[in-house]
């Protein structure tokens, strides 16, 4: 688990969070979670007092909570996969077939 000093540094050479997250292999959301103290689903709103305390805080950081994703099952590799499956079991061609 990547450290509160690993992802600021990150930070303070110029990564966003995502990116600074990518880097370390863990989540956007943890990131910023690990950075701040704070979840990124907006579900704690520091005061005014606590922004000026923790660095890294972001206006707005839902975005980072709920990442885009992208669906494996599009992958022509995921497919060929499933299909080498398939052949390779007998059972699974008999339901195919159904």
């Amino acid at each position: 688990m990547p450290t509160r000093d690993q992802v600021r540094a990150l930070l303070d050479q110029g990564c966003d969070y995502p990116d600074a997250a990518r880097r370390l292999g863990i989540s956007p959301g943890l990131a910023y979670l690990i950075a701040t103290g704070l979840p990124a689903d907006a579900g704690d709103v520091p005061s005014p007092e606590e922004r000026r305390q923790r660095p890294g805080l972001r206006s707005a950081s839902q975005d980072l909570a709920n990442p885009g994703y992208e669906n494996p099952t599009a992958r022509e590799r995921v497919r060929r996969w499933t299909a080498e499956r398939v052949r390779a079991d007998e059972q699974m061609r008999q339901a195919g077939k159904s």
